[in-house]
């Protein structure tokens, strides 16, 4: 809103409230309202101004809330069908039990690369990884650092609603930003399998408890014909690049899954997958309008412009503010995609104007925004415990090593984007 100035105090305090909502249990979307509502007035902004600037930053999110709605005609069609669930098992019976941790590593990432939410990917791929691991001495320690791993490396090579939003927020197209996580994935999975073998016996044992009574591969479509969806779908983004025809995620990904559904014979049950796949996306969205009203409040502040004067007075590299960016707002939100979002948003301009390519800061904040997305106050962490039947306490041991693949990931961008300069 034109001349409302927020002070960053407001930004900050803004911020706290916000993830201190959410910790007592407040939905997520009404914690980022509040937040914004009282990080408005604390900033010096009147109630009417406030509002404005929350509903101008939830209004900027719609580009982004669309093509992640139609994103869910893939991910049901995947999930639903039973596709996601016959990729994850070729791979792991591919390569066998000896194996099984790099299988578990490689199955997420696959699933994740394909459109399948990193959390989702987890809990499809746990059931099988339970069976296996047991039988092969393994704890939950160890296959969970493995799919977490390698959910994270995949989600950089997505996609997700993650990539989407950073590649609406700097106008990139979506294989740009996709092409951009190959190099951190690569590093990314290569680390989580190497902690998962040296967690493989720490941590609590798996038990005839923890296991699924239904693992059987009934019913599942061919491997095959479980990639068509998605194959279609990064081939449809790809024709940008490629041959210079612009095919809209919003267009691209419902049809993967629609192709994806008539090729697996079940094109009747399109609705039902599309029906399926919108109510998983319809928590992401709500979550980023109440996203956009933080952003609101945090770009109309001078939270951003602070920010940049500690990096220049500190002399480091303009480029740092992408990655640093990326993880305080994975931070606050404990989510990929809100942090990658918000970081997006408020200093993707700043970044830009310095010189830093589209691309370059685009692959950084995504990867920053890996490092912690991961904490206890969002819904990441319970997920991907409660998949393998993980007590509270073991599944906070793992943070540090979430973080440490994340930072990987993280390094690995800033290597090639920001000191090599590749984009």
């Amino acid at each position: 809103m034109d001349g409302v100035t927020i002070s960053a105090l407001g930004a900050l305090v803004g911020l706290a409230f916000s993830i201190v909502f959410i910790f007592i249990k407040i939905p997520p979307v009404y914690s980022l309202m509040l937040g914004a509502i009282i990080g408005g007035l604390v900033g010096g902004a009147s109630l009417v101004q406030t509002l404005a600037v929350m509903t101008g930053g939830a209004a900027g999110m719609m580009t982004t809330i669309l093509r992640i709605l139609a994103a869910g005609v893939l991910a049901g069609t995947l999930i639903k069908s039973g596709a996601a669930d016959s990729i994850a098992r070729t791979i792991i019976k591919a390569l066998g039990e000896k194996r099984a941790l790099l299988a578990l590593a490689l199955s997420t990432l696959v699933l994740t690369s394909v459109g399948v939410f990193v959390d989702i990917a987890v809990i499809t791929v746990a059931p099988i990884a339970l069976a296996v691991a047991k039988q092969a001495g393994y704890t939950k320690t160890g296959i969970l650092i493995a799919m977490i791993g390698g959910g994270k490396a995949g989600n950089m090579l997505s996609p997700n609603p993650n990539a989407i939003a950073v590649s609406s927020a700097f106008e990139l197209p979506l294989t740009t930003v996709m092409a951009a996580g190959i190099g951190p994935a690569i590093v990314g999975v290569i680390l989580a399998f190497i902690i998962a073998k040296k967690l493989q016996h720490k941590g609590s044992p798996i038990t005839d408890a923890d296991l699924s009574a239904d693992v059987k591969a009934d019913d599942l479509p061919p491997f095959g014909k479980a990639i068509v969806g998605p194959v279609v779908a990064i081939a449809c983004l790809a024709l940008r690049p490629i041959a210079g025809i612009n095919i809209d995620p919003m267009l691209a990904l419902p049809l993967g899954g629609i192709v994806g559904a008539l090729v697996m014979g079940k094109a009747k049950k399109t609705l039902e997958f599309a029906t399926f796949g919108l109510g998983s996306m319809t928590g992401v969205a709500i979550i980023l309008i109440g996203t956009g009203t933080v952003a609101g409040i945090i770009q109309t502040s001078e939270l951003g412009d602070t920010i940049i004067n500690v990096v220049q007075g500190l002399g480091i590299p303009m480029y740092l503010l992408a990655p640093i960016a990326g993880i305080l707002m994975s931070a606050a939100t404990a989510s990929t995609t809100s942090g990658s979002t918000v970081a997006a948003q408020v200093f993707g301009p700043t970044l830009t104007a310095a010189g830093v390519s589209k691309v370059a800061a685009a692959s950084m904040i995504h990867t920053g925004a890996t490092v912690l997305d991961h904490l206890p106050h969002g819904s990441f962490f319970h997920a991907t415990g409660g998949s393998v039947r993980m007590e509270f306490k073991e599944r906070l041991g793992l943070i540090a090593f979430e973080s440490l693949i994340g930072l990987a990931l993280t390094l690995t961008s800033l290597i090639l984007f920001g000191v090599i300069k590749l984009a």
